[in-house]
């Protein structure tokens, strides 16, 4: 299943992706995880279809929930940030001012000047998870979404603490879809790439992950009890403008598009505005 966000009436309504249609469900947003392919059928409003062009779409989980994110988890990635290999998942948070939908506009505040994009593999949980082994981690997943970590680089490395740099206003946009578990054979196997104005930045697979998704999910639910909802960002690949010279750097702009693109999950899309 695809599951997105819409905005009707000033309201977001959860709807499921049926080729080019975009049907309503009559559940509410927090109740997705219920959702089954045996019971989908039971909650269509079919009378009500739309079609995606004309959609407005909403962040593709809900509100309230952690955002947990990983960093430096591609070895490339760490090597071109100038930083040593992390040992264990390096984490940091974002919240939920952070969330931004696919094709919403980004505005860029003038707090800082070296915006950056980050590619990532967004992971949606489904079930309350504590103390889970990586052996049944992928149980308590419920789908898999593209996420792009925005980063102001002059304002996270402004202290020893990323977090200002990070969770600026709209600053995780996802979607457009939480695609669920079924559909995702191996997310450790996932084309991931990042294009900005047209030109692909990042090009690069999740098997290139240091901590795979099972692990992830492992070592975060020892510390944290995990809930449904709750969003993970798995980390980025190399070819974030960080890694370019300094004095070839191009940092993001407004007026600059920006599409994250992971392997059968849809594209992701922002425009960059003052």
């Amino acid at each position: 299943m695809k599951l997105l966000t819409f905005k009707k009436n000033d309201e977001l309504v959860l709807a499921m992706k049926r080729g080019s249609a975009i049907v309503p469900l009559k559940k509410k947003i927090d109740e997705m995880y219920e959702l089954t392919d045996a019971t989908i059928n039971e909650f269509l409003d079919e009378g009500n279809v739309f079609e995606e062009e004309g959609i407005e779409y909403g962040p593709c989980v809900p509100v309230g929930k952690k955002i947990i994110c990983v960093g430096l988890n591609y070895k490339k990635h760490a090597e071109e940030s100038k930083m040593p290999i992390p040992t264990s998942p390096i984490l940091f948070n974002k919240f939920e001012n952070a969330l931004a939908a696919s094709h919403e506009s980004i505005s860029l505040p003038d707090v800082a000047k070296q915006y950056d994009y980050e590619a990532e593999l967004g992971v949606v949980i489904g079930k309350k998870a504590k103390n889970v082994s990586p052996a049944e981690a992928l149980n308590y997943v419920f789908g898999y979404c593209n996420a792009n970590d925005l980063s102001a680089r002059d304002l996270q490395f402004e202290t020893s603490q990323w977090l200002l740099g990070k969770s600026l206003d709209q600053f995780c946009p996802i979607g457009p879809y939480v695609v669920t578990k079924d559909e995702i054979t191996n997310p450790n196997d996932l084309d991931i790439a990042c294009y900005v104005n047209g030109i692909k930045k990042q090009d690069s697979s999740t098997k290139d992950m240091i901590f795979n998704v099972s692990e992830i999910i492992s070592y975060v639910s020892k510390y944290m009890t995990l809930q449904p909802g709750d969003l993970i960002l798995t980390g980025t690949p190399e070819g974030v403008m960080l890694g370019v010279p300094e004095d070839e750097r191009e940092w993001l702009k407004p007026g600059d598009e920006m599409q994250v693109v992971i392997e059968g999950l849809g594209v992701l899309e922002n425009k960059l505005v003052n």
